[in-house]
């Protein structure tokens, strides 16, 4: 018990230290969200590279299968891992299996990436996967600016670049597509329930739309020095009651701290 609460404790600490450069305004931070633009269709037109550096059109992956998309950048310290450790851990429990069944999408929303921060980032997340003939279902991309800016606006996926953190700010979670590249279900937070990852692929599949899905707005590298509180970061998790999700936080980043702790008993 005493080891949690350290970890309750110390967990807005995490977040304060970046929060000294932190440039964004908490107007510009309220903004970071994301809408549920369900039934929008994503335009297949719209390039990227894929991790070994070709250019390929989103609509390259439509017709076949139902898509699990994610925003997010490669470089990205905190969430970015957190959600696809998490998307991953859940995509483990399904019967279906990336590349039969469903494909995962991971855009790079920093123009500076490069296909290379794709295909190590791919090799990591195929080896966590551990299905065997799953490479053709995983796809992480690169693009240029206004090739991301278009897609997120598709999918209601706001985010903006902290020029005092050099850092970029997003939301958290990912949107199922049906083949034809149809938003059909949000996801959101770290954490995603196997079987309702598995209803909503299914769902696509035969080109069904979910309803809206409460919202759990957590985002990457906030705090908001203006007020001199924590931003709507914990705001947002205390007013979703995601208690949950802060411990998983506060146990990730306190890991290698209780690791140590343990060797030194």
């Amino acid at each position: 018990m005493k080891s949690i609460l350290t970890i309750l404790v110390l967990f807005p600490f995490l977040f304060s230290a970046a929060g000294a450069n932190n440039s964004l305004t908490d107007a510009q931070l309220e903004q970071i969200k994301f809408d549920q633009k369900l039934d929008a269709q994503v335009s297949p037109e719209l390039k990227f590279h894929d991790e070994t550096g070709k250019l390929i059109r989103l609509g390259d992956y439509f017709g076949r299968r139902p898509m699990v998309l994610m925003l997010g950048y490669y470089k990205c310290p905190m969430l970015c891992t957190l959600s696809l450790d998490g998307l991953t851990e859940s995509l483990r429990d399904l019967k279906w299996s990336a590349g039969k069944n469903f494909d995962v999408i991971f855009v790079s929303v920093d123009p500076a990436e490069t296909p290379a921060l794709a295909a190590s980032k791919k090799k990591t997340y195929l080896r966590d996967y551990g299905r065997t003939g799953s490479k053709n279902g995983w796809h992480f991309l690169t693009g240029d600016d206004n090739s991301i800016q278009t897609l997120a606006k598709e999918i209601g996926f706001h985010y903006a670049y902290d020029s005092g953190l050099k850092e970029f700010v997003h939301p958290s979670g990912f949107v199922v597509l049906t083949p034809q590249g149809k938003v059909a279900h949000y996801f959101f937070g770290v954490n995603f329930s196997a079987k309702e990852v598995n209803a909503a692929l299914r769902d696509a599949d035969k080109k069904k739309i979910s309803s809206p899905v409460q919202e759990l707005i957590l985002l990457c590298c906030e705090y908001s020095p203006l007020r001199g509180k924590y931003g709507n970061l914990v705001m947002n998790l205390v007013r979703a009651g995601g208690i949950g999700t802060v411990l998983a936080l506060g146990i990730y980043f306190a890991r290698p701290q209780l690791r140590k702790m343990r060797r030194t008993k």
